[in-house]
Formats: structure tokens, sequence, C-alpha cells
């Protein structure tokens, strides 16, 4: 495991896990089912057990109906053998989440009540299951995203059990965005606790092994011989990096590579997927192909990158058009503006290939640990010597954004806002027939 000022992650992660108990009463952990968020589950379970503490936690589990069983399986195990420790929230309701591999419904609502007789799964029959039947939320309505009932679940549970901790499996080596959501300027923390992020007035996320890499995930498994996802085992055999592994929703823009896999690793279940999803069995056929941008892309003759970004931005259905125009025109804002801390490699490159474009402050940037001078641009390049390593601002990575139908611009290092949910309620509402 990774070592570091005479201790190692492990036994930090566990000092994070005591320090959040010690200071909160009301804990519940969000939890996915993957392997980082079931390591996390199994280290405050241990805490709990080993220190005699009396009062449950809640524990949080979004059920976005499009799950491997293998996953299910797994929930099922964690849920069940730990009830004596848990308030049980396994959330069975219609909620609106992206669709990275249809145009034209980017968006898809899963536990839809008018898709029933086509759901991939039949619904959980446990009894704790809170579904759209019995469901207890006051905040929630039937055009809610994803994203938006987790920041309002951690209110309501705070509004009916007082200043609450949500503890979250998430690691800054596993994405860009992670690495941000933890250390970001700026951000609200309890107690400047850097590994701690204010999501309300009484509500806190935490993240005890924001620190682990994915070699620390399977040698505390292994080591403590914990239950985990055994999907893992299925893609592990099937030659898919430790690194590369996701087992979250599959239509999302990160994880729609492994779409492949899905009929491989379930064909019965895929089969419903692809009734069930628009675009599914598209995304399993053409991700990691140029169709999604996934491979390097060839700019068409008589096109620069300029050109062939506004050429595809015609070709895109109106309401999708704008939140991408929306999206590409607050990176270029940024990076015109404002600016990003790079490494000296990619500065050099930049200097060396295109001095006139960019504008080197001198400026140390204060995020991490500040060795990285900002770097803003003066114009928008048509491409940069490192297009496919990072989102430096260019026409080519806002082309290579909509041909991997990255509707959210993760790729471009964008998190879902707000506005965005706000948009896509509207997107939805206008299209809600034919969803």
């Amino acid at each position: 495991m990774k070592c570091y000022n005479d201790i190692n992650v492990y036994d930090a992660a566990n000092q994070r896990i005591e320090y959040i108990f010690n200071n909160f009463e009301n804990i519940y952990v969000s939890f996915s089912g993957g392997k980082d968020s079931g390591v996390m589950l199994n280290l405050v379970f241990d805490y709990m057990r080993k220190n005699k503490i009396n009062r449950k936690i809640g524990l949080l589990f979004i059920d976005l109906e499009a799950f491997y069983t293998k996953t299910i399986d797994f929930i099922d195990e964690m849920f069940l053998n730990n009830a004596d420790l848990i308030i049980p929230y396994w959330v069975c309701l219609p909620m609106i989440t992206t669709n990275a591999v249809s145009m034209y419904e980017p968006f898809w609502i899963f536990w839809e009540e008018s898709k029933k007789e086509k759901w991939v799964r039949p619904m959980p029959s446990h009894e704790f299951i809170i579904n759209y039947n019995n469901q207890m939320f006051e905040f929630y309505h039937d055009k809610i995203t994803f994203e938006s009932f987790v920041v309002k679940f951690g209110e309501w549970y705070a509004s009916k059990h007082g200043n609450t901790a949500c503890l979250v499996g998430i690691r800054t080596d596993e994405s860009l965005n992670r690495f941000r959501a933890i250390a970001r300027e700026h951000k609200g923390t309890f107690n400047n606790i850097h590994y701690s992020t204010k999501i309300a007035d009484n509500v806190y996320n935490f993240y005890p092994i924001y620190d682990w890499n994915v070699e620390d995930i399977w040698i505390y498994n292994g080591k403590f011989n914990k239950p985990y996802n055994k999907l893992y085992d299925l893609f592990y055999k099937a030659g898919v990096s430790l690194h590369k592994m996701r087992v979250c929703e599959p239509f999302g823009d990160e994880q729609k590579a492994g779409l492949n896999l899905f009929k491989v690793v379930e064909p019965g279940t895929w089969l419903r997927v692809v009734d069930r999803v628009s675009g599914a069995n598209f995304g399993n056929i053409y991700c990691g192909t140029k169709a999604t941008g996934s491979k390097k892309i060839q700019l068409p003759k008589g096109h620069t990158w300029r050109s062939y970004c506004k050429f595809l931005l015609k070709t895109l259905p109106d309401e999708t058009r704008k939140v991408y125009v929306q999206k590409f025109t607050k990176f270029i804002k940024y990076w015109t503006k404002q600016g990003s801390p790079l490494p000296d490699n990619y500065i050099h490159d930049l200097e060396s290939t295109m001095p006139n474009n960019i504008i080197n402050t001198g400026s140390y940037s204060n995020r991490g640990i500040g060795d990285k001078i900002v770097i803003k641009f003066n114009c928008i390049p048509d491409e940069t010597p490192n297009d496919n390593k990072t989102d430096m601002l260019s026409w080519k990575r806002m082309c290579m954004a909509i041909l991997k139908n990255d509707i959210t611009c993760q790729s471009l290092s964008f998190s879902i806002t707000k506005n965005q949910i706000v948009r896509q309620n509207e997107l939805i509402s206008k299209y809600k027939s034919i969803l």
C-alpha cells in the first residue's frame, strides 16, 4: 500500500473515519456497488464493529435499473449482511440521467413507470426498497436528475436527523473531476479538513480514501478477505485494465466504453438493455471507434478544425446544439480569461509550436502543491500538441467532445451544474412523449 508521512493509506483512512464518527452523530454512506465505495463501506463497518458503535448509519444506494446481476448481488450482500448497522435507503425512483450513446435522446429515465414492461430488471422485492409508491422524500419530483437527488437527499437526511456527514468512496487518481471535487480552491470544508466538502449548511461530504490508488483497493480486499463485486473478476478475465474497470451506469460519458462487455458478460440482460435505452447497441458497436471520437480523428478534406466544429454543431438537434454552445463558450472564456496551470513539458510544447497563441503569466497556481505556472490563450488554436492528452483549449478538442456525444463535456473537465440540470428538465419536458 502507498505510504507517506510514516503512515499508510489504510491507517490514514481509519483515522479519518474515527474523526468523522467523533464529530458527527448522523452519518450515511453513499454506495454505488463499485470497488471504491465497496471498500469505503467495508472500512466503516469494520470500524463500527471494532468500536461497538451502537447507533446506525444511513446506507444510500440509488438503483439505476440497468445494472449487472453481479453488481446487484454484491449490493444485496452488503445490505443484508450488515442490517444490524444500517438504516437502508435502496432507492428505485424514476430519475433523469445521461445517455451518452444517443444524440437524439441524450437523457433517459430509469424506473420510468410508463416503460415498466421494458425495465431491464424487475423492481427489487426487499421490504425496505423505496419506490414510486412508497417514497417519503418531500423534495422528489418526476423530473429530478440523479445528480440533484444526491444533493437533495443529503439536505433531507440532515433535516430529519441533524448535522450530517456523508462518506463517499472516491479517489483522486480515478479522474480529474474527482480530484477537483476534493482539491478545488475556495470550497467550504468542515474544520478546514481538506478531504471534506460543505454541501449545505449542515451537510458535509467526506472522502476518507481519496488518496488510495487502484492497487490499494485490491490489496485491501485481498489482505482482509473482504466482499467485493465479483463482476470485477469477469472484467479481469476479459483483459480490462484495473484502471478502466467501471460498474456504474453503462450509458454515461465515461462508462459507455464498457458497453461491449455488457453483452458478453450478461447476454440476457444485454437484450433488455438494447430494447430499453436508445442508442445502446450503437454504443456497443461503435464505442472505441472514430464514430464516437474514441480513436484518432482525421480531419475531413477542405476543413479546418474550426470549420469542422461549426459543421458538426449544425448537424445536431437544436436543443442539443444549444447545450454544446453554452459549454464551449464557458470553456473558451475559462482559458482566455482565467487560464489553467500546466506541467512544464506542456508549456514547452506550446511555446515551441504556437508562441503567439498563448500567454505565459509567470504566476504559479495555488492548486495542489503550487508547482505549475498558469497559461492563458489569446485566441483559439485549431489544435495543440497535446490535444489527445489534456482538456487544453482548441477547436479539435471541441470537435472530439461532439463526436464522443459528450453532452456534459466531461472531456473538457466540466461537471454537471445546477443550470444544466434545469436545462435537462426543459429538454425532458419538451420531448417527454418520445422518451
